[in-house]
């Protein structure tokens, strides 16, 4: 399981010309799922992304999680963050989970953040064409892999 992580100063997501879910501050995470994703991956990534400490403090220092301000989230599910560029230029997207194993998988991380937060995470809606909005505080973007716990 990857996520894509990016601090968000505002974000929302709209369906068909209508804004489905929006937050203020807080964090945008796109998702994207594997066959081999279970139970033990969105653990890992809900645990970290939810105490990654990437806000300020009131130093200006890097030193605060969501969970510390309070902030907001929006779960993307994101097909395409499985992409494979190694060959040719048109990216393969062979490893990503179909529907019947990928629905269930966001639903549950999208369960499992809430638990992290204790709090109500926002959603787009699974196969939908979306359109993302966001304004990037910082910039700060962050990359995680589930199958790279050691990096």
């Amino acid at each position: 399981m990857r996520i894509l992580i990016q601090r968000v100063k505002e974000a929302s997501v709209s369906i068909k010309g209508s804004v489905f879910s929006n937050i203020g501050k807080g964090l945008l995470l796109l998702v994207g799922i594997e066959d081999s994703d279970n139970q033990e991956d969105i653990d890992w990534l809900c645990k970290k992304a939810s105490n990654l400490r990437i806000f300020d403090d009131e130093n200006g220092v890097m030193n605060l999680s969501i969970k510390d301000i309070q902030g907001e989230m929006l779960i993307v599910s994101q097909f395409t963050l499985q992409a494979k560029t190694a060959k040719g230029n048109r990216p393969s997207y062979i490893k990503a989970a179909k529907p019947d194993i990928s629905v269930p998988l966001y639903e549950a991380f999208c369960k499992s953040m809430e638990a992290q937060l204790e709090k109500e995470v926002k959603t787009g809606v699974f196969g939908a064409d979306m359109q993302v909005a966001l304004i990037n505080d910082g910039p700060v973007t962050i990359w995680m892999d589930s199958k790279e716990k050691d990096y």
